[in-house]
């Protein structure tokens, strides 16, 4: 039985975790990107990030002042059994990452009616909700959801779209966001499904591991040309020019009608996220 206490301290782990740490394949995937990086502004500015995100970890602070708004998806086994309310030791995990987490985080949420910003708000933290079958572990996947990013994902219904159409709404999408995701960045695309279902297919997809290929062929060519395009625009890292726009395109759709949404989500190069996996016997189980 999994005690409401410890969903507590672990959801509050993640998110400290998420903000101090990229995560392993983000930074080989940088590393890569720095050795073929042609514009040597560019180069520079990698080895920017990847010296800044080091010394973070080395000091046990923060890669990003803007350390977003708490977001959480979590994946119950039919088999678990918990001690207490899941939902609430969430938001109390929250509130205890605010009130101990060393150096302070900044009030970044916000009510959309007033901008007034706290620490709390309504349906905060975000939280979505899954089951596995027959499993007898939950699973957190804590990933904080930042300005510069945050502002330029995008959805559009479309009506029997071509693979061309499709690939041409992302690129539209990368184009306006620009340098303002602070690049190199992640690109998760969702097609198809509900309105609502893409969006959650293409978060989804942006926490896929960096270098992981899809199964599906038809999608693993797109995302390929896609990144080709995408790193043709020659934004560059964090807008200084060059070759290093993104670092992954990840794809994935659900069955649809014959509107097909396509959702846009983006990641920033620290590509935050943490996640853990907590047996029925109460074991921790970390991973990126």
């Amino acid at each position: 039985m999994i005690p409401q206490s410890l969903i507590r301290s672990v959801t509050a782990t993640l998110y400290e975790r998420s903000l101090k740490k990229i995560p392993d394949d983000t930074r080989a995937a940088l590393q890569q990107a720095q050795g073929s990086e042609r514009d040597e502004t560019g180069r520079r500015t990698i080895s920017i990030m990847l010296d800044s995100a080091a010394v973070a970890a080395q000091r046990d602070q923060l890669v990003c002042t803007d350390v977003g708004i708490p977001v959480y998806s979590v994946k119950i086994g039919t088999r678990v059994q918990f001690e207490g309310a899941v939902r609430q030791a969430i938001v109390d995990g929250f509130a205890d990452l605010v009130r101990n987490i060393q150096p302070p985080i900044l009030k970044m949420i916000t009510h959309p009616l007033t901008h007034e910003r706290s620490f709390t708000g309504k349906d905060m933290p975000i939280v979505t909700f899954d089951v596995i079958d027959d499993a007898d572990y939950v699973e957190i996947i804590c990933a904080p959801k930042a300005m510069g990013s945050g502002r330029w994902e995008e959805l559009k219904t479309f009506v029997f779209p071509s693979l061309e159409t499709i690939e041409d709404y992302v690129l539209e999408v990368v184009m306006r966001a620009g340098s303002q995701p602070c690049p190199p960045i992640v690109v998760g695309v969702g097609i198809g499904g509900s309105f609502d279902y893409a969006a959650r297919l293409a978060k989804q997809q942006v926490l896929r591991p960096v270098g992981e290929r899809n199964a599906e062929p038809i999608l693993a060519a797109m995302e390929e040309r896609l990144l080709k395009a995408i790193n043709a625009m020659g934004f560059g890292p964090m807008g200084t020019g060059g070759d290093s726009t993104a670092m992954a395109v990840h794809i994935d759709y659900a069955a649809s009608h014959g509107f097909i949404p396509v959702a846009v989500a983006l990641n920033c190069w620290i590509n935050r996220r943490m996640g853990a996996r907590i047996s029925n016997a109460g074991e921790v189980e970390w991973f990126e």
